[in-house]
């Protein structure tokens, strides 16, 4: 019996042993793409201002909404060395954002889809978030990163100090270009789908 058992085992056709490594490799990319995610996601703060409507008049309010902030808070974090000095500075001066316009304020985590910017690429997944809400907030929104100050014209230029609170891992990760990064942020949107059906 325990040998007809053992027999029974050992024949395994060659496309179930393939889906058994494909399943295994899948898991394991999925656990690295979210540990990379939660990792990068630890170090930056983004930036969501969201506009009143979509009028010309609102998206161009909101423009000018995203230029107010930036002037305000980049050289305030420009010392910062991490999120948590970046989120108690940007706390600090919330009141000083507010009083930028008829404008809502909040920080707190928000989901992203993954990203691509002109020089960078971000992940999707679950970032602290400033949130600049521009009365009703029902209009196209504007996102970037305020710490490290990845929206200043600063990374224009290839300021490679804007990236200097990743380590490199991490600066490669974001500003490698081409189909490798793209399949590694499809790949953290996959697993973070996948992980959502048995929350």
């Amino acid at each position: 019996m325990d040998g007809d058992f053992f027999m029974t085992k050992q024949k395994c056709k060659p496309w179930e042993i393939a889906l058994l490594l494909a399943l295994c490799l899948f898991f394991l990319s999925g656990i690295w793409a979210g540990r990379t995610q939660r990792d990068l996601a630890n170090g930056l703060v983004r930036l969501h201002v969201i506009a009143n409507s979509d009028s010309d008049a609102d998206q161009a309010e909101k423009l000018l909404m995203r230029d107010k902030v930036l002037d305000l808070l980049s050289p305030l974090l420009a010392g910062c060395d991490s999120r948590e000095d970046a989120a108690d500075v940007i706390l600090t001066h919330k009141s000083d954002l507010e009083a930028l316009g008829d404008v809502s304020v909040t920080l707190d985590t928000e989901y992203y889809p993954t990203r691509n910017y002109d020089t960078f690429s971000l992940p999707a997944g679950e970032y602290l978030s400033l949130r600049v809400i521009l009365g009703a907030g029902q209009g196209h929104n504007w996102w970037c990163v305020v710490f490290p100050p990845l929206c200043t014209e600063a990374l224009a230029r290839q300021d490679t100090d804007a990236f200097r609170v990743l380590d490199e891992d991490q600066q490669d990760l974001i500003t490698r270009n081409g189909t490798g990064t793209v399949l590694r942020f499809r790949l953290v949107e996959w697993w973070q789908a996948l992980a959502s059906l048995f929350r």
